[in-house]
Formats: C-alpha cells, structure tokens, sequence
C-alpha cells in the first residue's frame, strides 16, 4: 500500500488564498511540497474525476510552487514568472479544486511564456498555448492571490457545475 501525502485542499473563502506567495530561496527546499501537491492532484483526481494542476497556497503553502500534470507530462515551477503574453485571448468556462462545484467564464491570454526554477536552482524557460496556457495563468494567479471568480467576465459568468454540464450537453444535441 502506498501512503499518499495529499493535503486538505483550501476553499473559497479561505483567507489565505488571497495571499500573495513569497518566491522560494533554496529550490531544493520545495521537494517536499511538489511531493504533496503531487499527491493531492492524485487523490483530487480520484475523488472528483479532473483536474491538472495546483498551486502550493491551495494547500496553505505561502510559497512560489506549482504542480502540473497535462497528457502525461509534470511539470514542477518553482518561482515562476511571466516573460512574455500574447495579445491573443480566448474565452472558456474555467474550474477550480478550491471551488470544485463552480465554474466561472472569463478571458485568459492565447499563450505565455514562463520562466521557473528546477529543484537544483537551474531557470528554465517554456511556452503553453490553449489549454496549458489557461491552466498556468490560473495557477500563477493563484500565487498572486487572485482567483477565477475575479476574473469572471459580466453577471452571467458563473454556473453550478451541475448546470454548466446541463447546458454542455443541451448545447451537443
């Protein structure tokens, strides 16, 4: 049997998501957290059947660290920046594990670049379109405090995900 680190998972409303994460001086020192973020992305995904990516604030962890992990590739930022985004944006209807059972429709940009470290230090450098691209800004947002909900683009921007799903299948007929 193998014992998971998966970490209680921090809700809406829970102050310490507007945090802003202060960035991690010794990279090395992050293992221990991508290992539970890792943890908790596997037990999220066994419980609620999604999801790709999560920040270290979700789990009270006031830190510059991301975990993700998209069609079979990991991807571990530590101190993550922007370096560049495209003019090109595009709407989609977004989630969130400290919110599972909302969905918010809001603007992300079409494709960014980012800079992060390496748990040896080394920065590397990336671009994500489409679909990485949402998910990194939404988890680097999540660094800055922000949420999707702040994102939401006009009054009708929010749904259940029973409803979202409702109107999903509706709109395939």
């Amino acid at each position: 049997m193998i014992l998971m680190a998966a970490r209680r998972i921090l809700q809406l409303g829970d102050p310490v998501l507007r945090m802003v994460s202060s960035p991690v001086s010794d990279p090395a020192a992050a293992a221990a957290i991508l290992a539970d973020l890792e943890d908790t992305l596997a037990e999220f995904r066994r419980t609620h059947g999604f999801g790709r990516g999560i920040s270290a604030i979700q789990i009270g962890e006031t830190c510059r660290v991301i975990f993700l992990e998209v069609d079979g590739t990991r991807y571990q930022l530590i101190n993550p920046e922007f370096t560049w985004q495209s003019e090109e944006r595009f709407d989609l209807w977004d989630d969130c594990f400290s919110f599972p059972n909302l969905m918010v429709r809001l603007s992300r940009h079409r494709a960014v670049r980012i800079r992060h470290q390496d748990l040896g230090g080394a920065w590397h450098e990336f671009e994500a379109r489409d679909a990485l691209s949402e998910l990194v800004q939404h988890e680097m947002d999540h660094l800055d405090g922000i949420l999707a909900v702040d994102h939401a683009a006009g009054k009708d921007a929010l749904a259940t995900r029973e409803e979202y799903l409702r109107r999903l299948a509706q709109a395939q007929l």
